[in-house]
């Protein structure tokens, strides 16, 4: 272990990321019986999807906890559970991890609702609420609480401490989006439509996941709260799961991930941009 603890510091990074693909990937496929039923139905109609999505879940924990231990031993994991501290961060800091997603996803949709009724939100279209609601906040708190234990919890402070913030915010958004990519084809039923595969995989992984990670790392950086990174995740996954419209696939499905990317981008933009901005004045003012 004394001879591996320097190879796996210098590479945590990669090491993390092999290890959550394997793990995720891997336990994916022994729940699902291999990859002769991808694609395969609708996820939200498969008996097999809480198991799937449990599994799934494996790869993040498994690797931060792990590795944790082998470079920094019970002291980073001491110092990982600090970061859960609520104090970390003021108010601003949980409206914006709380309120971004439902924002910038109510916008667009309510915007594309005046050319078409079928961008209305779930929420206010389906006829029995309650199932949707425990569906989404389920989800939204177990994705956010078990991959930002790995995302934020392991892998940005690493990453950071190397490069930029836009270009780690990047690199893990791309590696998020692609870490989805056996479950999206597994349970993606007939989303697609007549959008070709690729550009439907392009858009619904990598380009609005990409950007809202680098708000993510943004906020992380104002903060190096762990707890809110947990929750910023759950408000985009509770989002998805309330707010996107009911049975739009296809053209529309794409038209309203690419408009919502590009907003998600937008703000993105503004606030790295504002920041550097703010950075150079106070260096100037200094």
């Amino acid at each position: 272990m004394a001879n591996l603890k320097p190879l796996v510091a210098k590479y945590s990074a990669v090491a993390y990321f092999v290890l959550t693909f394997l793990i995720s990937w891997g336990a994916v496929l022994v729940v699902i019986g291999g990859v002769r039923d991808i694609p395969g139905p609708a996820a939200q109609n498969s008996p097999l999807f809480p198991y799937v999505f449990v599994a799934m879940l494996a790869g993040p924990v498994v690797s931060s906890a792990l590795l944790t231990l082998v470079i920094y031993g019970r002291a980073g994991a001491r110092a990982m559970l600090g970061r859960l501290n609520p104090r970390r961060g003021d108010v601003r800091w949980y409206a914006v991890a709380l309120l971004t997603a439902p924002t910038l996803v109510a916008g667009v949709l309510f915007g594309l609702s005046f050319y078409s009724r079928e961008f209305l939100p779930a929420l206010l279209t389906v006829p029995d609420k309650l199932p949707l609601l425990k569906l989404g906040l389920a989800a939204g708190l177990l994705a956010g609480i078990f991959e930002e234990i790995g995302w934020t919890g392991f892998v940005i402070p690493q990453m950071r401490q190397k490069f930029s913030l836009i270009t780690t915010g990047l690199s893990v958004g791309l590696l998020w989006g692609a870490w989805h990519v056996l479950v999206v084809l597994w349970g993606l039923g007939d989303a697609a439509g007549s959008v070709p595969l690729l550009l439907f995989l392009v858009v619904d992984l990598f380009w609005c996941l990409p950007a809202y990670r680098v708000l993510m790392v943004w906020v992380y950086d104002h903060t190096e709260s762990l707890l809110i990174a947990m929750l910023m995740h759950a408000s985009l996954t509770t989002t998805m799961f309330l707010f996107g419209p009911a049975g739009i696939t296809g053209q529309s499905l794409l038209v309203y991930q690419g408009l919502l990317g590009a907003a998600i981008w937008i703000v993105a933009g503004v606030v790295v941009l504002s920041d550097r901005r703010v950075g150079r004045a106070e260096f100037k003012h200094a």
